[in-house]
């Protein structure tokens, strides 16, 4: 009971403190949305259903791997992360609440760019379930991943400089916008190993029926992927955190 109640107190205060902070508006809400908005508007109302699985995985990814840059690295350099660490709670419960918050933000992104498209297109024929389920395991392989990149960082600019780093070459390699087959050759091998490939082809599969992998594939590499992410944001964090 007491780590429920300290994991709720924890998410309730980044939802209250963190979600208006201007990296997360700036790489949050106003990229993903202006992308949205450009890629809506120049297109034919024929494309719209095409674009739409990669601007939602997009939104997806900007919003988590920007929050969890602001709660943890803002916090570590005020040096409130501390008494968090000094709390009579587990280490686990800690980065839980963190992510929790996180994958939130990166749900309520991801339905940013349906509300636009419902404007232009008809999405009565999108399997939602699977969005749902493939908006949810996206949001937690991408906060596992701004958790493994806001551990190495001391301030929010580093956390959001190392963030693209990854961020915009997923852009490219993930099947978002450019198909995997349209790849070099030599390019093609990254796609696989990175866990947007198979939320994309997800959501890609969910809105428009196309897909390259079956559902239990994606799935289960994003699950392989949220495993390897935790293992591996669980040993850094022992390494920096703990020693």
């Amino acid at each position: 009971m007491k780590s429920l109640i300290a994991f709720w107190n924890i998410l309730k205060k980044d939802v209250k403190t963190y979600y208006l902070k201007p990296p997360n508006i700036s790489w949050g809400i106003i990229f993903p949305l202006s992308w949205t908005l450009m890629q809506l508007i120049r297109s034919p109302d024929g494309s719209i259903l095409t674009l739409l699985p990669g601007l939602i995985a997009m939104s997806v990814l900007f919003g988590t791997t920007s929050m969890l840059a602001v709660t943890i690295t803002f916090e570590r350099s005020s040096r409130s992360f501390d008494r968090l660490l000094l709390a009579p709670i587990s280490l686990n419960t800690l980065v839980l609440a963190k992510i929790s918050g996180t994958i939130l933000f990166g749900i309520f992104n991801a339905f940013v760019p349906v509300v636009f498209a419902s404007f232009f297109i008809d999405l009565s024929a999108v399997t939602w379930t699977t969005v749902l389920l493939a908006v949810l395991m996206i949001a937690i392989t991408s906060a596992l991943t701004g958790l493994m990149i806001a551990v190495s960082a001391k301030q929010v600019f580093e956390a959001q400089t190392f963030s693209n780093f990854f961020r915009f070459p997923m852009l490219f390699l993930c099947g978002l916008f450019i198909p995997i087959s349209s790849l070099p050759l030599v390019l093609r091998p990254l796609s696989f190993c990175l866990p947007l490939t198979y939320g994309t082809d997800l959501l890609r599969g969910a809105i428009t029926g196309v897909r390259a992998f079956t559902p239990v594939i994606s799935f289960g590499m994003l699950l392989v992927f949220s495993v390897a992410l935790f293992l591996i944001s669980r040993c850094k964090i022992d390494r920096k955190w703990i020693l």
